[in-house]
């Protein structure tokens, strides 16, 4: 099924508990080519031709994220990921050489990657939104867990054998990964751990590089570590395009959202395991909720996980409260709500029908596509949450991740 197009020239996560959400998250297809009546960037050095985000052909820029950066050195490119979970940062370099090419001279930190890739084995259902944004869902020859993807080439690929399964943690397989020798194996960040824990591969010359895009604070910044791949696939032109398209159609939507007359309540998730993480104020989720014109409870207080850890007798006084009820887990119609605890039906949301949940498309498998294609498409996202927040503001958008539970 194909992304509905971006909104053109109109003003207009999946666990329950949101530490889950922001880590299962590892959480597009393509879209349809510049739209009609959008402006491009004027190109302010008329001898260097400049792409739609304003960088030279060949070339990107980093805007919104703060966990990777890249650079165009002599000879390659450097990237540079960032590693927030320390108490001091540290960064992880990688030197992207042309194919066959020498080694640049210096950079002797720098984990080398050949470009561009031909194979990828993704650990994450993001890394396969990454490659398919970016028309390269062929390239992925390996998955984490065959369960947690939906992109349909690569759901396709799998079902013809193309595509293996290499597991996750402590269960991956090296054995396999240096037999088939991918070009690179993308592998997601997590407090604790670093490149070293795949020292096998690295000593069998399979390059790993980390993506902690997760961490980041805003969707837009979450979405931007696309261009990641992208420079490892030598496509900025073609990121600059996609993403710029997706950045502007964002920033439309969210300068609508602020300009929402109500901001109505709004209550997050479901407990897990008695308790009840909400995203806090450092949150890409917490920004979507700013930028969709709403009333969030816990919109200023930090937490140093990134979410709060919280009792049901904490939440219970909001969502009693509350006009609307979001992402709640896997339930797909109310009563899957109330059986889990009767005391649910009292919240104000559930009474009155305004429950709602990210898990629209979800395909047979079991694969929530809101935590793939969605990371890359917040301004799909963000046109639900002001479809169900602010109705009127959107008419004619019809829910795409999202699904009112009846």
């Amino acid at each position: 099924m194909p992304h509905p197009p971006l909104p053109a020239g109109r003003a207009g996560g999946a666990p329950s508990v949101f530490f889950v959400w922001r880590a299962l998250a590892l959480l597009a297809l393509l879209l349809a080519g510049p739209l009609p009546g959008w402006a491009q960037a004027p190109a302010t050095k008329p001898a260097a031709p400049k792409t739609t985000a304003g960088a030279p052909r060949g070339r990107t820029t980093v805007q919104y994220a703060k966990g990777f950066t890249i650079s165009y050195v002599p000879g390659g490119k450097l990237v540079t990921i960032l590693s927030p979970f320390e108490q001091k940062t540290t960064a992880t370099r990688y030197l992207l050489v042309p194919r066959g090419a020498a080694r640049p001279a210096g950079y002797a930190d720098a984990h080398v990657i050949e470009t561009p890739l031909r194979s990828l084995v993704a650990l994450s259902s993001m890394h396969v939104a990454l490659a398919d944004f970016l028309g390269a869902a062929d390239l992925v020859v390996g998955l984490g867990n065959f369960k947690y993807a939906s992109a349909p080439r690569v759901r396709q690929r799998i079902t013809e054998g193309k595509v293996y399964e290499v597991g996750q943690g402590k269960e991956l397989n090296n054995e396999q990964l240096v037999a088939q020798h991918p070009d690179l194996v993308m592998a997601t960040g997590w407090p604790g751990e670093s490149l070293a824990r795949f020292q096998t591969l690295e000593a069998a010359g399979v390059p790993v590089m980390i993506n902690s895009e997760w961490v980041e604070t805003t969707p837009l910044a979450r979405a931007e570590w696309v261009k990641v791949l992208a420079a490892l696939l030598n496509k900025e032109d073609l990121v600059n395009q996609k993403f710029g398209q997706v950045a502007r159609s964002y920033n439309r939507l969210a300068a609508l959202g602020h300009q929402a007359a109500q901001r109505p309540r709004v209550v997050i998730g479901l407990p897990f395991k008695d308790v009840w993480y909400v995203p806090d104020a450092d949150s890409y989720l917490t920004q979507f909720l700013r930028d969709a014109g709403c009333t969030y409870a816990w919109d200023q207080t930090r937490a140093p996980s990134g979410s709060l850890a919280l009792s049901f007798e904490t939440v219970a006084p909001v969502a009693l409260a509350a006009d609307y009820w979001l992402q709640t887990g896997t339930a797909m119609a109310k009563a899957d709500i109330a059986a889990q605890d009767a005391r649910y039906a009292a919240f104000a949301p559930f009474k009155t029908g305004q429950v709602y949940n990210n898990n629209r498309r979800t395909n047979a498998q079991g694969s929530n596509d809101y935590w793939e294609s969605g990371a890359v498409r917040p301004d799909l996202v963000l046109s639900d949450l002001i479809k169900i927040l602010h109705p009127e503001l959107l008419p004619a958008w019809q829910l795409y991740y999202y699904q009112w539970l009846k």
